[in-house]
């Protein structure tokens, strides 16, 4: 038996950083077919997918932040402004994320994360369900991970 010794670090290094996600990457395609035939396809990419909801002053009232990959939507974030809260907005906000993300890039679904003070019983409303329940992340929160098919 051989033994080796390795030196650990935990510094942040970003070219180490890119080195690891190439090569998880080519692991990753080498072992599924699925992500195999993604590679160099218009659906490998992630693009940005912003909506934003403006005042007629023209400041934010709210907005959507996500991006889609691979035939998914994902919602970073999703704010409304509190003097407009209870009017629709998210909802609406939600839903010409969706619109787009279905009819002028494809998607079948869509994921997002939220915790339990903020909205998961709104999103839950809008037709998604709860696929994960993480308790204590972070320390006495619990967030949820929430998906719904577009199709």
């Amino acid at each position: 038996m051989v033994s080796r010794m390795f030196r650990l670090e935990t510094e942040v290094d970003t070219s180490r950083r890119d080195l690891l996600r190439r090569r998880l990457r080519d692991t990753n395609t080498a072992a599924s077919p699925v992500l195999r035939a993604l590679r160099g396809t218009p659906g490998e990419r992630e693009l940005p997918l912003h909506v934003w909801a403006l005042d007629d002053a023209g400041a934010v009232a709210g907005g959507l932040v996500g991006h889609t990959w691979a035939t998914w939507l994902h919602v970073t974030y999703l704010w409304v402004d509190g003097r407009h809260r209870g009017a629709g907005l998210g909802s609406q906000l939600l839903a010409q994320a969706e619109r787009v993300a279905r009819d002028e890039r494809g998607c079948a679904s869509v994921r997002l994360e939220t915790w339990d003070f903020q909205a998961p019983e709104f999103y839950q409303k809008q037709g998604y369900d709860v696929v994960c329940v993480i308790p204590d992340y972070p320390p006495g929160i619990t967030e949820y991970t929430l998906v719904k098919r577009l199709r």
